[in-house]
């Protein structure tokens, strides 16, 4: 029995061994040979159409729009084919100077959206704001478009207009522009500015290649000032440059300490960003602002400073871009511009906000929620998983970052809600009475100070004017907006007359996120205490309430 154990065994073995193996080798001929039948099938499609499809087609123009199909199936809006001219516009974009409108975008829900409007541009001359939905872009239908193709339609030779329809939070109809394209010079931090005793602001709008540079000459500036907190505003900043949003870290945190891990399909191609260079600003008490519009690069800015307890971060829940791109090269000067990773915060929260349209969990833009501003006010609804930071304190994850304050705009009451949407359907006639208006009035009274009020009379003259250029308000309706108005008034008038660092600062004792910040960090005597003063606020977020 013993020997028949012995010999029987190893038989049996290699049995199993040349039977899986002969398997496994058909098997790999059965692959190859599916693969190449596919590939042909795939040829024998292209003959067909190419040589019996009722319109023509070149062979080159069908090979582009089965790539394009491939990945656009991929679902993913950030993995697109890019000319070499697509590629040039994208180098241009990120390195900070390009032509066009002054739009940032993102594909949102299947449809191209503004999601940040660059100051002093011909889109914020003319009324563009965050959230509008691109339907129409020079008469052609916009739905299902990559930012890729919106740029290439957007951007052109200066001088020349764009047509645009869009659809806007809480407004029925589609709003038409037609808006002159300009050079567009794109500054990372365009105001910065002590907007309190002791408390420095620096509005930093872009990662492009000059942000770090920027941030660090503004934050220099307002120290030399007295400055000993400084006000982050990362709202409405869409991102950019990885390794700028790594390099602004870097600024905050002690050599060594993690800012970013992108982790790839291929652990071999994942890394650990880390901070490089000792804290530049040690001691300095930080309050970053966020909201619905900070992304990609904003994200890993106030993730990475939140995990370790450099800065505590007010306002809204991010967007939730948290996917890495990478540009390769193709035969004949073509790109492809394709997801390779997903970023995560030193503790590991996921900043990709990973979520099916329709399913639980996706920002809610809702014509119902809509801000003072006229702005949509978004609202997170993602289950949130908790984790700890440096100091064991509770952060959530989940996509996006959440802050550890929640602190929301005033909603527009249905009066303006009302104004708006009646507004909104002369959109560019608004803007340009408001404008002209604003000339006129400057014009009138050259004894203005930067601290002027709106009068009753003014709203009397304003009405009048929005009245003759057509925009079709009641008096009802306009008397029920009186506060968007005279913000709107107060902005335009000041830009007109003292510049757009003066209007900026205007709008500071309406700002609740930025007004909360200054008063957070006044009353801290540094960051631990800046922090625990967070933690007990009634708005703070907490891992009671995550489980909703």
């Amino acid at each position: 029995m013993k020997f028949k154990r012995t010999v029987v065994a190893p038989l049996m073995m290699g049995a199993v061994a040349v039977v899986s193996g002969g398997w496994l080798l058909q098997q790999d001929v059965g692959s190859q040979q599916s693969v190449f039948q596919r590939a042909r099938l795939f040829d024998e499609v292209i003959n067909f159409v190419q040589n019996r499809y009722v319109e023509p087609h070149t062979q080159e123009d069908l090979y582009k729009k089965a790539v394009e199909g491939l990945l656009s199936e991929l679902g993913d809006p950030h993995t697109t084919f890019m000319t070499a001219e697509q590629y040039e516009d994208l180098h241009r974009q990120t390195t900070g100077e390009y032509g066009g409108l002054g739009i940032q975008i993102s594909s949102r829900d299947g449809w191209v959206t503004a999601v940040s409007i660059l100051p002093d541009t011909p889109a914020e001359k003319q009324g563009m704001r965050v959230g509008d939905r691109f339907l129409e872009i020079n008469g052609k239908s916009a739905e299902g478009w990559s930012d890729d193709q919106a740029v290439k339609e957007l951007r052109g030779p200066k001088g020349t207009p764009v047509q645009l329809k869009v659809q806007r939070v809480g407004v029925e109809q589609p709003i038409a522009f037609t808006i002159t394209r300009a050079e567009i010079h794109v500054r990372s931090v365009p105001y910065s500015y002590m907007v309190a005793p002791g408390v420095g602001y620096a509005n930093l709008i872009v990662f492009s290649q000059t942000s770090t540079v920027e941030l660090r000459a503004a934050i220099d500036s307002l120290r030399a000032q007295g400055a000993r907190s400084l006000v982050l505003d990362l709202r409405g900043n869409p991102g950019g440059l990885l390794d700028e949003g790594v390099s602004v870290s870097d600024l905050f945190l002690p050599r060594g300490d993690a800012v970013v891990e992108t982790r790839a399909r291929n652990p071999r191609e994942s890394e650990t960003y880390r901070a490089t260079t000792p804290e530049s600003y040690d001691g300095l008490k930080v309050a970053v602002l966020v909201d619905a519009y900070s992304a990609s690069a904003a994200e890993i800015v106030a993730g990475a400073l939140q995990d370790h307890d450099r800065a505590v971060v007010l306002g809204t829940t991010t967007y939730g871009k948290g996917s890495v791109q990478s540009v390769f090269q193709l035969s004949g000067g073509d790109f492809l511009k394709m997801t390779t990773a997903k970023w995560y915060t030193p503790v590991g929260r996921s900043i990709q906000k990973d979520v099916k349209p329709g399913e639980e969990g996706e920002v809610e833009q809702d014509s119902s929620v809509m801000g003072a501003d006229g702005n949509p006010v978004a609202q997170d609804t993602t289950k949130r998983v908790p984790y700890r930071t440096d100091s064991g304190r509770t952060v959530f994850g989940g996509g996006g970052i959440v802050p550890d304050l929640i602190v929301r705009q005033d909603t527009a009451t249905e009066a303006e809600k009302a104004f708006f949407r009646a507004a909104s359907r002369q959109a560019a006639k608004f803007q340009s009475a408001l404008f002209a208006y604003a000339v006129a009035y400057e014009r009138a009274h050259p004894e203005l100070r930067p601290d002027f009020a709106v009068t009753p009379q003014m709203r009397r003259e304003f009405f009048d004017r929005l009245r003759a250029n057509g925009v079709e308000v009641t008096l009802e309706q306009f008397q029920g907006a009186q506060r968007f108005i005279d913000a709107q008034l107060i902005d335009e008038i000041a830009r007109s007359k003292f510049g757009p660092p003066v209007a900026v600062r205007r709008d500071d004792p309406t700002d609740r996120v930025l007004q909360e910040a200054i008063r957070l960090l006044q009353q801290a005597p540094d960051t631990q205490a800046l922090i625990r003063a967070v933690q007990q606020a009634p708005n703070a977020a907490r891992e009671t309430a995550s489980r909703r």
